[in-house]
């Protein structure tokens, strides 16, 4: 069964441009053209961007994706391959999240010194703070 971009947009709830993006990107592929030049993808397709949009859920970069699928059509990999790839996923996860609550704690302190007064921009702590740390 061929199914148009529209289709499989609806069926996988992305749009049609998300679907010429991955398709750009070598991520999915129609499985045939049309007379008319549409695109036409068979079931196949539906499934592939429901495991793109979950895989980006857990935070793979289309890049990652494209690596897993290719993975996953590899005679040679197994799941240990897989399982590889996504214990680095969550160890640079975990790096953005310490990152992030490091970003979190400086903003408090930055918050914290300012008593979101009318003072003039010139005597704002959270500004003369900036500054004094982009001098290092």
């Amino acid at each position: 069964m061929t199914l148009t971009i529209g289709k499989v947009a609806s069926l996988s709830k992305v749009t049609a441009d998300a679907l010429r993006y991955y398709e750009r990107e070598g991520l999915i592929n129609p499985a045939a053209k049309s007379s008319g030049g549409y695109r036409l993808y068979d079931n196949d397709a539906v499934r592939r961007v429901r495991f793109i949009k979950e895989a980006q859920q857990c935070g793979f970069t289309l890049a990652e994706i494209r690596d897993l699928l290719t993975l996953r059509a590899s005679n040679a990999a197994c799941c240990r391959d897989v399982r590889r790839i996504a214990l680095e996923k969550k160890l640079q996860l975990a790096a953005k999240v310490k990152a992030m609550r490091g970003m979190s704690k400086a903003l408090d302190r930055l918050i914290a010194a300012c008593s979101g007064g009318s003072r003039p921009l010139d005597d704002c702590p959270i500004l003369a703070a900036l500054e004094k740390g982009q001098r290092r």
